[in-house]
């Protein structure tokens, strides 16, 4: 036999254990494989960078001013948060940097640093920590009257701020405020950084300004110009306060239009505020999610109560009966209508509706009328006037000068030696006890004139008989309008004393009437709404001064303008090209109707808006007037300062809900302003970016309050009590 016949089963039973070894390898792998994803979890991970875009421009990032620019705000509530913050969840103001101590009288707001706290341009040989030098620089520096920003320094009014240990600092009030709290969420700025600088430059400190130093859970890294944007770095800071957050780096993209920033979504993993096509809906990115969210806001049209025009109640209670607010807000394609300024209150149980019939009533009220009202009341006392007496003469005449009219009446009404218009009654020729009389119209005594002439009838002992209203015109055009407009004042009076006699399409009401020349006529569908006048004549006209931007306001100006022009109301738009130009006008109360947006922060105080302190002190010299008078409405009442006043002080829950529900109904009585809508907005994201909840914002930088939970990287981490020793166990147990 060959010897190669017997190597054969050799090499067989080496294949046969290869092929047993890799199966065993491969089902190994398969089962460890298996119990590794079954006894796992996915958790976020530290890492990655998140890159946002936003629409704007950057100003120099000094938490003091900072009012007016979102794109700010963003990155300084990173960078230099305050000594407390505000959390969407509860709606509260919590703590930050320090822990708060409030006493139970509401004066003496103690704040205690939390322990280990540095600024960033900390080093182990230059140490910086955060301390009670800061608080007090922050604050009493805007309490110097050569502070720049008036506004911010408003906040800090009649409050004493002392240093109570190296960590610990009081702000003593004069007087009670609840929402106290509020201002101590600005920004925290390190003493050091400013050293030299005088107070009135602080604004131009572009040092800090462009390379901010904060205590915040990000560093400022960089500020780079590109192309397309302007970029700034932040890097994630290790502090020893919680919480701790995951994202390594934050870079936010400035752009200076929308347009800019989509040509570099690839790169973005958010948008800052996103906004509508022309069809009303949110232009987001393909594979981006949007959260749509509204902050305590409102747009509403405020009533300049110095003006005249607008100081009677009952006028602004038609235009706001008559504004269809649900047309308004749909044609610019938001949702959510407001009917106060106070924003806590839930107000589903009661809206303004919609009622031109009641609007009609109170603009009745307030003696401004259509002009074909106006004229229809004057024809209805003369018809009343002429209806009764014993002189009968047509109410319309058509006599060429030098003819005359002739009247005749009873002598035992008018005896002789009584008199018509002055010229003695002659006794009728037929001596049929009559009288009668040619009024003459060329001129003199008891000559008829053109136009409306009141004839007199005197006795003989000159007591007044009678009186009668005559119309005379001598063109024939205008004696058939006369006639027309006469037939209809019958027409009129017929449909309301005898309305069931005559049918519903032939009734006549003053809807039906349109003054084309002075005088009535039946209106057409094609006759545009007059405007109103009041006694005197003035027309009802007024000005509304919006802004240039948001883009929206235009369009609610222009409808504001057709819905009360159907009302009889005329206004007229202004919307300066510039905001300069547009916050010269506001400051200096230019307008009759204000369009305007007002946010009432995180404390939703509405004192500063409604408290007459807030009005306008309007003189000769435009440097008197004040940059913080937020009263648009120069509102004054004495019901509702006491009740703003008590919202702010107390601290009983129900007082304050009583005062706010009181102070509700004497809002909605005086009609200051008429209240629109809250706008909503909408922040989108990237799919990837997980853990993304922004709760309910008060600034659109709130939404970075949550940032701590946002995460771009995932790991798997065995679940509690498992590891690869339970492998075993677990094998076991599969089997």
């Amino acid at each position: 036999m060959d010897s190669d016949t017997f190597r054969k089963p050799a090499l067989n039973y080496k294949t046969v254990l290869s092929a047993l070894g890799i199966v065993f390898f491969l089902t190994l792998l398969i089962l460890l494989r298996k119990f590794y994803y079954s006894n796992t979890v996915v958790v976020p991970t530290a890492g990655g960078t998140y890159i946002e875009g936003s629409v704007g421009e950057m100003q120099p990032l000094i938490p003091w001013f900072t009012v007016q620019n979102d794109v700010n705000k963003d990155i300084l509530s990173l960078v230099s948060p305050g000594l407390l913050k505000y959390d969407p969840e509860s709606k509260n103001i919590k703590d930050d940097l320090a822990t708060l101590l409030v006493s139970d009288e509401g004066r003496i707001y103690t704040v205690k640093l939390k322990e280990g706290l540095v600024w960033h341009d900390s080093t182990s040989e230059l140490p910086h920590p955060v301390t009670a030098e800061d608080i007090l620089f922050t604050f009493q520096t805007i309490q110097d009257p050569e502070f720049p920003n008036p506004i911010l320094q408003q906040n800090f009014l009649g409050v004493t701020i002392e240093k109570v240990d190296n960590r610990t600092v009081q702000f003593r009030l004069d007087d009670p405020y609840s929402f106290f709290a509020s201002n101590l969420t600005l920004g925290l700025i390190p003493k050091r950084s400013f050293e030299g600088v005088p107070i009135p430059k602080l604004e131009q400190a572009l040092g800090f300004g462009f390379a901010p130093i904060g205590a915040g859970p990000y560093k400022f890294k960089s500020l780079v110009q590109t192309e397309l944007s302007t970029e700034i770095t932040l890097e994630r800071y290790k502090r020893p306060i919680q919480p701790d957050y995951r994202l390594e780096q934050i870079i936010l993209r400035i752009f200076p239009d929308y347009p800019t920033l989509l040509s570099d979504i690839r790169n973005l993993d958010s948008i800052r505020h996103v906004p509508r096509n022309d069809g009303g809906d949110y232009m987001v990115p393909r594979r981006f999610k949007a959260v749509e969210y509204f902050l305590p806001q409102y747009v509403a049209l405020f009533f300049n109560l110095d003006h005249t025009i607008l100081s009677d109640k009952s006028l602004r209670l038609g235009l706001q009966l008559g504004t269809d607010k649900q047309h308004l807000v749909e044609s610019i394609d938001e949702s959510l209508i407001v009917d106060t300024p106070l924003m806590e209150l839930d107000t589903t149980d009661w809206r303004y509706t919609y009622d031109p019939a009641a609007a009609q009533g109170a603009f009745f009220e307030s003696n401004w009328h259509l002009p074909e009202k106006v004229r229809l009341q004057r024809l209805l006392e003369i018809h009343e006037a002429n209806s009764v007496g014993s002189l009968q003469i047509a109410p319309i005449v058509l006599l060429d000068t030098g003819a005359a009219l002739s009247v005749s009446g009873l002598l035992s009404d008018a005896p002789l030696g009584s008199t018509l218009n002055g010229l003695p009654v002659q006794p009728d020729s037929t001596n049929t006890g009559s009288w009668v009389i040619a009024l003459p119209t060329y001129g003199g005594t008891g000559s008829l004139s053109l136009g409306t002439n009141l004839v007199r009838l005197i006795d003989d002992k000159g007591d007044p008989v009678d009186s009668f209203y005559v119309w005379r015109t001598a063109d024939n055009r205008k004696y058939k309008r006369a006639s027309v407009e006469q037939d209809l004042v019958e027409a009129f009076i017929s449909s309301r004393t005898a309305s069931e006699e005559i049918p519903e399409e032939d009734r006549i009401s003053i809807a039906n009437l349109y003054l084309e020349k002075g005088m009535l006529r039946k209106r057409l569908s094609t006759d545009p709404q007059d405007i109103r006048v009041n006694d005197v004549g003035d027309r009802l006209s007024l000005t509304l001064l919006t802004s240039p931007s948001p883009p929206q306001y235009k369009k609610i100006a222009e409808e504001v303008a057709e819905q009360w022009a159907k009302l009889g109301v005329h206004v007229g738009v202004i919307i300066p090209e510039t905001r300069v130009e547009f916050e010269e006008k506001l400051l200096a109360r230019e307008y009759d109707l204000l369009l305007f947006g007002q946010s009432l922060l995180d404390n939703l105080d509405a004192y500063p808006y409604w408290h007459s302190s807030g009005i306008q002190k309007l003189t000769d010299s435009k440097f008197d007037l004040r940059i913080d008078a937020y009263n648009l409405s120069q509102y004054s009442s004495i019901a509702a300062d006491g009740l703003l006043e008590v919202i702010r002080q107390t601290g009983d829950d129900k007082e304050r809900q009583d005062a706010l529900s009181e102070l509700q109904e004497t809002l909605k009585n005086d009609v200051p302003a008429l209240f629109l809508y809250s706008p909503y907005y909408a922040f989108a994201y990237h799919e990837q970016v997980k853990g993304m909840e922004i709760g309910a914002l008060s600034l659109h930088s709130d939404r970075f309050t949550t940032l701590h939970n946002w995460y771009l990287k995932e790991d798997l981490i065995f679940k509690p009590g498992k590891s690869w020793w339970s492998f075993i166990p677990w094998l076991f147990t599969s089997l």
